[in-house]
């Protein structure tokens, strides 16, 4: 019945606020629309607490720098996204490009300043990434990017892109690991929430000057570390190791290589 409350919740909000942001989008500035999302994000971490059972802790929020910064994070499930827009103020996303097929969304993503690229990667999306990121910087927000570039198991790693590298680099910014157990409790996008106590954690932010072999060695241990110690926490079993899979995209070019 949780897992039933809270769909129910999830659609009619997300669909409010979606034609709400939508008006917001119309209003000059981005301020209308940057606080909706906020208001929206905060609603669905009402619902995730009183409805599917999930209180999510946010540690480490005194480790986040001033001014601007790079969020790089474990990406569980679509509440990871709501806990980072509820809590890290001025920030911009990196998602995936099939976003915009949504209806309402593609004008509220290009008005919020949202930076859209290609999940299977390759040269124009570095290049559209890197563009579209340097805009974002040069207004001073901080930007929220998932390495993985995929929803991921609890217990399970993607191969991490190299695109947060280059923005790291060319920026000069550091960057906040952020790890998670909340695929515990709302397992990518699965209908069914398991209710508890789940916890999103800012870690130490890295500081510009790694080169990139030492820069992403440093953020998966951090991330992936740190996510399989908190996995450990919540289920009282020993931390192991994350298991590297392939990821959808790879998988995909794999099959079609096959055929």
């Amino acid at each position: 019945m949780r897992s039933l409350a809270f769909a129910v919740a999830y659609w009619v909000m997300s669909v409010f606020y979606a034609l709400a942001c939508a008006l917001a989008a119309l209003a000059p500035g981005r301020g209308p629309l940057a606080w909706m999302l906020r208001l929206y994000t905060r609603r669905m971490l009402w619902a995730m607490h009183w409805l599917a059972g999930i209180k999510v802790d946010v540690a480490g929020k005194d480790r986040l720098p001033r001014g601007a910064f790079i969020v790089a994070a474990k990406h569980h499930s679509w509440g990871d996204g709501f806990v980072m827009f509820a809590h890290v103020p001025n920030l911009v996303f990196v998602a995936g490009d099939h976003l915009e097929r949504i209806p309402l969304l593609r004008g509220v993503l290009r008005k919020f300043g949202a930076i859209m690229v290609d999940n299977c990667g390759g040269p124009e999306a570095r290049r559209a990434l890197a563009e579209r990121a340097a805009a974002a910087h040069a207004d001073g927000r901080r930007i929220l990017i998932y390495p993985e570039g995929n929803l991921a198991k609890a217990g399970e790693r993607f191969r991490y892109r190299t695109g947060v590298y280059y923005m790291y680099r060319d920026f000069d910014l550091p960057v906040v690991p952020v790890a998670t157990n909340l695929g515990l409790f709302w397992p990518q996008e699965d209908f069914k929430k398991n209710p508890g106590r789940a916890t999103v954690e800012f870690l130490e932010p890295i500081e510009p000057g790694l080169s990139r072999g030492e820069f992403l060695a440093r953020l998966e241990g951090a991330i992936e570390t740190r996510t399989q110690e908190l996995i450990a926490q919540a289920t009282g079993e020993p931390a192991r190791p994350s298991i590297l899979v392939p990821a959808p995209d790879e998988v995909a070019r794999a099959a079609a290589q096959a055929t």
